[in-house]
Parts: C-alpha cells; sequence; structure tokens
C-alpha cells in the first residue's frame, strides 16, 4: 500500500503575495525618501536642533498608536480596507508635510508626520497579510517574499528623492509632493487583493487567549522582544544617518547613497531568508541578525569616512532582515486565526513603542550627546548595547529553557 501526500494549494496565497511585494515596491517607497529628508528637513525648521529627528518620531509613535486600530479595521472589514485607509493616510501625510515646509511651520510638519505613520502602521501588515492564505510550510517563503518588494522600493525612494529634493525653491517640498502621488498610485494595486474577510465567531466558539496571556507564552513574549530591539536599533541609527553623514563634510547626496545601500541590505536577503529559516531553523537565523546589528555598530565605531558609513548601514539592513523576518516568524506560527487581530495589534503596538523610543533618543544623541557629529555618531552606536544585551539574552533564555507544550 502506497502513502499519498497532498501538496498545499497555495495559487491564491501566490496571487496575493505578488500584488503585496508590488505595493511594498511602490507605497514603500515613501519610507527611505521620508527617513532621508526627514531629519533634514527637521533640523531646517525646528529650533532646537535636538528635536531635528523628531518628526521622524512622530511617524514611529503615529504607527505604535494606530497599530491596534488598524488591526481591528482589519480584523472587521479585512486587509484590503485596511490597507486603503493606510494608503490615504499616508497621502494625507504628504499634503500636510508639503503644506508645513512651504509656511516653515514646524508643528505643521509634525502633524504630516503622525499622519504617515497611520501609513506606516498599516504597511507593518504587509508581512502578515502574506501569511494569512498561505500554507504552513509557505509562511516562511511568503513573509520573506513580501519583504523583498522593499528591494525595488530601496531604489526607487532615493532616486525620487534626488529629483525632487531641490525641484522648488522650498527644500525637501517637491519630496512630499511626491510622496503623494506614490500613496494614490499604490492604493490602486489593493483592488486585485484577495484574502477574504476573517469569519465573525460564534457565539460558542473559543474566545482564544487575552493579550496578557499571550505575552505570558514564552514563545510570543520572546519574539516580540527580538522584533522590537531588531527593529529600533534599525530605526535609532539609520534616522541619524543622515544627519551624520551631512555633518561629517560629505553631501545630502552621499547620505541618499548611503541610505540606498542600507535598505537594500534590508531587503536583498529577503530572497532566501525564507529558506534559511526553513532550513536552520528560526531562533539560529534571529540569533544571526543580532551578531551581525552588533557587528554594523563596531564597524560605525571604527571611524566616519564614507566607507565605513556604507558598511555599517549594510551589515545594519542585513541585521535587520534576519531579526525582524525571524521574530515576525516566530509570532505568526504561534497564535490561532481567532487571535489574530489582538496578538498583531497588540505586537506592532509594543514592537513601535520601542522603534518610538529609539527614534526619539536619536535625534538627541546624534546632536546634543557631544561637541561634534563624531561624537554625536559614536554615542548612538553605544547605545546599541543595552537592547543586543536584552534581545540575546532572552532569545538564548528561549533556547535553553526546558521545553514544554504550548497551546496555540
Amino acid at each position: 500500500m502506497t502513502m499519498t501526500t497532498t501538496t498545499p494549494d497555495n495559487s491564491q496565497a501566490k496571487r496575493n503575495v505578488a500584488v503585496l511585494v508590488a505595493a511594498q515596491a511602490v507605497l514603500g517607497a515613501q519610507m527611505p525618501m521620508i527617513f532621508i529628508v526627514g531629519g533634514l528637513a527637521g533640523q531646517s525648521l525646528a529650533s532646537n536642533p535636538c528635536l531635528a529627528t523628531l518628526p521622524i518620531s512622530l511617524i514611529v509613535l503615529g504607527s505604535m498608536l494606530a497599530a491596534t486600530p488598524v488591526s481591528a479595521i482589519m480584523q472587521r472589514w479585512g486587509r484590503r480596507v485596511g490597507f486603503l485607509v493606510g494608503a490615504t493616510a499616508g497621502a494625507l501625510g504628504g499634503v500636510v508635510g508639503a503644506y508645513g515646509l512651504y509656511l516653515g511651520s514646524f508643528p505643521i510638519f509634525l502633524l504630516g508626520s503622525a499622519l504617515t505613520g497611520i501609513y506606516m502602521s498599516a504597511h507593518g501588515f504587509y508581512r502578515f497579510a502574506a501569511a494569512d492564505t498561505a500554507s504552513d510550510d509557505y509562511q516562511p517563503k511568503a513573509i520573506s517574499y513580501v519583504m523583498a518588494g522593499g528591494l525595488a522600493a530601496a531604489i526607487i525612494g532615493p532616486q525620487i528623492v534626488k529629483l525632487t529634493a531641490e525641484a522648488y525653491v522650498v527644500p525637501f517640498l517637491g519630496t512630499y509632493l511626491a510622496v503623494i502621488a506614490v500613496n494614490v498610485i499604490g492604493s490602486a494595486l489593493f483592488l486585485f487583493l484577495d484574502i477574504p474577510k476573517p469569519e465573525k465567531p460564534k457565539e460558542d466558539a473559543p474566545k482564544g487567549r487575552s493579550r496578557l496571556e499571550m505575552l505570558k507564552t514564552p514563545r510570543i513574549a520572546v519574539a516580540i522582544i527580538c522584533g522590537m530591539v531588531s527593529y529600533a536599533l534599525m530605526n535609532l541609527v539609520m534616522t541619524s544617518t543622515p544627519l551624520a553623514v551631512v555633518g561629517c563634510g560629505f553631501s545630502s547626496d552621499d547620505a541618499a547613497d548611503v541610505v540606498t545601500s542600507h535598505v537594500l541590505a534590508m531587503y536583498v536577503p529577503s530572497f532566501f531568508t525564507g529558506q534559511l529559516i526553513a532550513r536552520f531553523g528560526v531562533e539560529r537565523i534571529v540569533a544571526l541578525g543580532l551578531a551581525i546589528l552588533g557587528a554594523a555598530g563596531v564597524v560605525a565605531l571604527q571611524g566616519v569616512e564614507l566607507g565605513n558609513f556604507f558598511v555599517a548601514l549594510i551589515l545594519l539592513g542585513i541585521g535587520w532582515n534576519f531579526g525582524f523576518i525571524g521574530a515576525t516568524t516566530m509570532l505568526a506560527s504561534s497564535h490561532e486565526p481567532s487571535e489574530r487581530g489582538r496578538m498583531q495589534g497588540l505586537n506592532d503596538l509594543l514592537v513601535f513603542g520601542g522603534v518610538t523610543v529609539a527614534s526619539l533618543a536619536s535625534g538627541g544623541l546624534m546632536n546634543c550627546s557631544g561637541g561634534s557629529p563624531v561624537e554625536g555618531w559614536t554615542a548612538v552606536n553605544l547605545a546599541m548595547i543595552p537592547l543586543l544585551t536584552l534581545a540575546g539574552g532572552a532569545l538564548l533564555w528561549l533556547v535553553l529553557k526546558p521545553s514544554e507544550p504550548e497551546t496555540v
């Protein structure tokens, strides 16, 4: 008697992955655009240089505050509605940001940043949406492929900045006008998304675990910590990079090229991160990501030549990719569909809460912790140590603890 095995049909999942990859490429382009010019625009508008990165911090804060409502919208009305809400907020953020630059008003510019945070929150759910219709075996690859769509964004975004940053008398005004166009064009892609709305639970259906119960699950807690640290460290260093590059005597085009190399490094590994996770296990890949993040800090501390910036930011991107995709995969396999809205919203609330703190600290460390850009850059990279220690310790504890059956 021969045993037959059935291969899961992932045709729907592959279609959704293709749509999400395209959305990542088009809509995702605004993130490198904003990270390149946000701190420089803030520095030109703020009366206190310590507040230069506050626009980026408010984007992340807006993302943190929007995570739970956006997740609830997707749980009730589906992914498409949630993603369209995000794109609309991104376009409004571009409108308000451009108006703030035109008026020379820092508060209005900050309001535009906060609205952009809603877009960033919705954008963060692309990776979870990739797993919605995928089989268990295809999930890591689906998440990884969607993240790989950022490769095109890494090329498109900085090139748009080069074309638009000085297109008008008001610096960076053209970049924020381009952000509006990116959101309008990109939102049309979601018309092709085919992810069923979550079924409303029946009265007698299991309610799933509470948020507190899920946080007490060791694997979920460690996944959140590792995701938070990977993203926070990437944001901490990348936010300061344009300020450091320009402050050390290089041009804004050099800063754009460094950020381009960094964002490419964030997404190029995504073509094989899923396969690495399937072969070596998610814990090993997350650990490798944390180690590479540490190596980025070491390289950055060796000097402020342009080559140091390039190598450090490339390592930073690779480390983020392994750490964040690994943590996302770990989390996606640790909860039931009925818990999806609560868990994913809570995860992004905590992750972007950590990123908010990191981005707020970035400007202060860079501009106000020493007498020169070199001293500020050193402070930024030394700040990585405690966070890497936290994530590495949590992951080691999970690996070494006696295995216990966990209900998911």
